[in-house]
């Protein structure tokens, strides 16, 4: 099935004509981005997705726990660039992906996994992030990073993941 999306978030970050200086270095006039930078060494988009954990939930639960919002702020480091290796990572717009393990029918996990995204953003908003800067999608069950019938690998499953966009 196809993600659903916050409309209000997609409308807002419509794509943004690129304008290409030559094959190695190429600048979105917007974000002011190049191609430098998401291939740059150890601050390549995928290697700061990397250093951003996952925020985990228990079950049928949306509310982020004291340990996660710890989680989060080691997160909005990276997101806010405040480390000056990582200064670059403020050009970025985040999309928070929201996942649920298996239990329960595709529409409530579609409607769990939009729940848990936005609880990410409202704390992420609270901590300084701003709001245009962040997209969110619910891939309900459909994701799933674990596919063993057990408590484990459902609890891997119930969680919000944090990707970089150029």
């Amino acid at each position: 099935s196809e993600p659903t999306v916050d409309d209000s978030a997609a409308n807002a970050n419509q794509a943004e004509e690129i304008n290409i200086v030559d094959e190695n270095s190429a600048t979105d006039s917007q974000s002011g981005i190049s191609s430098n930078d998401l291939d740059s060494g150890s601050n390549t988009l995928e290697s700061l997705e990397a250093k951003m954990s996952s925020i985990y939930f228990g079950f049928d639960k949306y509310k982020l726990a004291d340990e996660d919002v710890d989680t989060l702020q080691q997160n909005v480091k990276l997101i806010q660039g405040d480390d000056e290796a990582m200064a670059i990572a403020n050009k970025y717009s985040l999309k928070l992906e929201g996942n649920c393990d298996e239990w329960g029918s595709d529409e409530y996990n579609f409607a769990l996994g939009l729940k848990r995204a936005n609880a990410v953003k409202d704390e992420l908003i609270n901590s300084g992030v701003a709001s245009e800067r962040i997209t969110l999608v619910s891939y309900g069950a459909s994701n799933p990073v674990c596919t063993e019938k057990t408590q484990e690998c459902w609890s891997k499953n119930r969680r919000v993941d944090f990707k970089l966009l150029p």
